[in-house]
Order: structure tokens, then C-alpha cells, then sequence
């Protein structure tokens, strides 16, 4: 809870914002200066507050889960990395085109990567956005680069030049909108300075914020531009798995069964202009993956 504190000095006012936290067996007060006189929006600040709150307190938690991913994972053997690659990449394939409405099944997904069995009675364009996907992670997870545009199209171009080659790897030109949700995207007209300024955000933050909340929100940015006419929404999750790659962390699925929650978290965060809103649900997400590299202190 959020209190606001005034402090008379001299006669004067002076506004706080305060939040008490417990400590193991002590507890402490967190305090935001905000000025001599009271801001108009102090219920955006609240939330601001909570939200620097809410990365502090879990900042050293997502560190340990990095270093002890990162402990494990160089102890492997180059055959039994490959294997571990693969098994994340057959179920991030599975749950992202899930979400966006595929119809393969894990067991249908694993066989078709692994394997090359096709499954049976099963659309051919789902069959061909799997094998595409994997093509487009693999890209992701070897290129050791700085993002650009040029890199992002091209990602797009690898996920649907098989199935829907006039729009793969072009940014939209066309209006569209989301089925069922109310948000409304930017025009065609927009989009090549939202992407410009994307990039520029992307380049000044990249080392400033914690990579997993950085992951988040480069998600949330990007699907909220919305530049393509379909695709994204994985290419913003290969983006989130881009970062987490690059800084050591061990990526995420958002999985299929969380859809709902995950829709929920997107649009309240677009449609109430506040970031804190997805980047604290991913973080949680985050935080019950890797449940076992957590250590709270």
C-alpha cells in the first residue's frame, strides 16, 4: 500500500510517497520525494512507485535465476545443449502458433521437428508455419548482432514466406484490427516512424533496464506498433526471446493454456497506456518457469 506522506519543515510542505516492506523479520520504509507541492497525477506516480517497487524487489531473484541457468547450462555437453535447444524450441514453437490459432498438437509438433512426419488431417499452412518457425528461431538464437528493422523483417520473412508470401517480410500498408479486442493500431501512415523510434528506444534502454523486464516491454512495444499484416505476435516473442538469449537468461514460452491471461495482461496494458501492467505479468510468468533457480533473499 502507497501512503502520502507530508512533512512540514519550517513551515513548509513537503510531499512523499511511502510504502512500508518487511524484511525477513524487520520491516522498512521506502520513500519517493516529490516536491513541495503536490503533483496532479499523483495516482500515476502511485503506480510508477509500485512498479520500481515491484523490479526492485525481484531484481536480485532474476539475477540468481540467470547465474544459476547459466551455471547449469555450461556444464552440459555440446550434444546434451543441442538437446535442451531443441526440446525448448519444439514447445515455444508449439505454444506460440497455438495462441495464434494453429492446430498441431506437441506430440504433432515434436514428430514434424524432429522427426519429419507430418501429421495427418492437419492444415498444410499449419504444417508449414511450424517447420517456418523453427527456421526463424534458429536465426534468432545464432545472430549475435544489434537488432535493427532489417534483422526483424527478416525473421518475418523466414515465418511466412511459405504460406503467405506477399506480406512476408513487408511492413503493412493496409489497416487492420484485432478480433475481439478493442485496441486500436496505429495507421499504415504511422508505422515507419513508430518503427524509427522503436529502434532508437530499443538502442538507449537496452542496458539500462533489467533484461527480462526489458524483454517485456520490447513485446509489448512492438505488438502494440503492429506492423505487419500478420505474424505479430510471434515475432514479438522471438524479440522477447531475442533479448533474454543475448543477455544469458533462459528464454520463455508463454504457454498456450495461459492465453486468456495473457491476452488480458496485453490489451489492459495498451488499452490503459501503462507498460507496468504486461511487464509485471510477464515477470511473474517468468518467475513460475524458473521456480527452481529461485532464491529469494
Amino acid at each position: 500500500m502507497v501512503n502520502l506522506r507530508v512533512k512540514n519543515v519550517g513551515g513548509r510542505k513537503y510531499y512523499y510517497l511511502e510504502h512500508t516492506v518487511r524484511l525477513g523479520k524487520r520491516f522498512a520504509n521506502k520513500r519517493k520525494y516529490l516536491g513541495r507541492e503536490l503533483p496532479k497525477d499523483i495516482e500515476r506516480l502511485k503506480e510508477e512507485f509500485m512498479h520500481e517497487f515491484f523490479l526492485e524487489r525481484y531484481s536480485k531473484v532474476l539475477t540468481s535465476i540467470q547465474k544459476k541457468f547459466s551455471h547449469d547450462l555450461s556444464a552440459y555437453l555440446p550434444s546434451a545443449k543441442e538437446k535442451y535447444v531443441e526440446s525448448f524450441m519444439i514447445k515455444f514453437t508449439y505454444n506460440t502458433n497455438r495462441i495464434e490459432g494453429g492446430t498441431l498438437s506437441l506430440k504433432e509438433t515434436a514428430d514434424l521437428l524432429q522427426e519429419h512426419i507430418t501429421p495427418r488431417n492437419k492444415p498444410v499452412e499449419d504444417v508449414k508455419e511450424a517447420e517456418a518457425h523453427k527456421k526463424a528461431f534458429y536465426e534468432m538464437l545464432n545472430y549475435r548482432k544489434e537488432l535493427t528493422l532489417a534483422t526483424v523483417l527478416h525473421w518475418h520473412k523466414l515465418l511466412l514466406q511459405d504460406t503467405k508470401p506477399d506480406i512476408a517480410g513487408r511492413v503493412r500498408r493496409n489497416q487492420v484490427a484485432i478480433a475481439r479486442s478493442k485496441v486500436e493500431l496505429p495507421f499504415p501512415a504511422e508505422l515507419d516512424t513508430l518503427l524509427h523510434e522503436f529502434f532508437i528506444w530499443y538502442d538507449k534502454n537496452e542496458s539500462r533496464i533489467n533484461p527480462v523486464a526489458f524483454a517485456a516491454l520490447v513485446h509489448l512495444k512492438f505488438v502494440t506498433i503492429h506492423p505487419f499484416s500478420d505474424g505479430n505476435g510471434r515475432i514479438s516473442r522471438l524479440m522477447m526471446n531475442f533479448v533474454l538469449h543475448r543477455h544469458s537468461y533462459p528464454m520463455l514460452s508463454i504457454e498456450y493454456t495461459n492465453r486468456n491471461s495473457y491476452y488480458t495482461a496485453l490489451e489492459r496494458s495498451q488499452m490503459k497506456y501503462k507498460d507496468h501492467i504486461f511487464v509485471q505479468y510477464i515477470v511473474k510468468r517468468y518467475l513460475k518457469a524458473y521456480e527452481r533457480y529461485r532464491e529469494m533473499r
